[in-house]
């Protein structure tokens, strides 16, 4: 490491800043996955989906699910867009079953429900 004086700052070389771009076609990528396992997550848990506001929520922390949970686990699915949306939709189901768990069933069922 080189230092320049007394008054310069000390920075370790892994200590600086990244900085990530994000095209637009990267966007439409992130949100196109998000869509895609939120809704299919939704057709396999719930049997409808969530509607696209919802589905787009529930898949893009599902995606954060599972980039962080399937590592965890040896489970790594390779590269490009499919292998994004199985990752996604992997993590949007876990994330529906914890709140399946939390709320002890789809709360909107009783509420909605006349019986």
């Amino acid at each position: 490491m080189k230092w320049l004086g007394a008054d310069s700052e000390r920075r370790h070389p892994l200590c600086e800043e990244k900085v990530v771009h994000l095209s637009n076609e990267s966007l439409l990528a992130i949100v196109f996955v998000g869509i895609v396992a939120g809704w299919l997550a939704g057709r396999v848990i719930n049997g409808g989906g969530f509607g696209l506001i919802g589905d787009l929520v529930i898949g893009l922390v599902g995606a954060f699910i599972g980039d962080w949970l399937l590592p965890r686990l040896d489970i790594h699915l390779g590269v490009g867009i499919v292998a994004s949306i199985v990752n996604a939709f992997i993590g949007a189901v876990v994330l529906l079953l914890i709140l399946r768990l939390i709320n002890g069933g789809w709360g909107y069922r009783r509420r909605w429900s006349r019986w």
